[in-house]
């Protein structure tokens, strides 16, 4: 049984994304604490769920290439891709 996560390979530059989005929203908080125009603070906003976005494509990918080339049946292949297909639908109507 295979355990170690299929992003594995690019877990620092996760952790890095993970980072810098961290600091884009202690950033809100403190254009909110500023009473910062609200169109500027959308901007940031914006920016930061791109930033997500970025990460969760980048774990996406990983799953793909990663999980799916060790899956150890045909069916554990099609519950991955079914996982897959989720997490895709999942991000879609976020």
């Amino acid at each position: 049984m295979h355990t170690e996560p299929g992003y594995i390979t690019e877990k620092q530059a996760i952790q890095a994304r993970l980072r810098r989005v961290e600091g884009q929203v202690r950033g809100l908080q403190r254009l909110v604490d500023e009473d910062t125009y609200c169109i500027d603070i959308l901007t940031q906003i914006s920016a930061s769920t791109k930033a997500l976005e970025k990460v969760a494509l980048l774990l996406l990918d990983q799953h793909l290439q990663h999980c799916l080339a060790h899956a150890d049946s045909p069916d554990d292949k099609r519950r991955k891709l079914t996982e897959a297909s989720e997490a895709i639908a999942r991000l879609v109507r976020s």
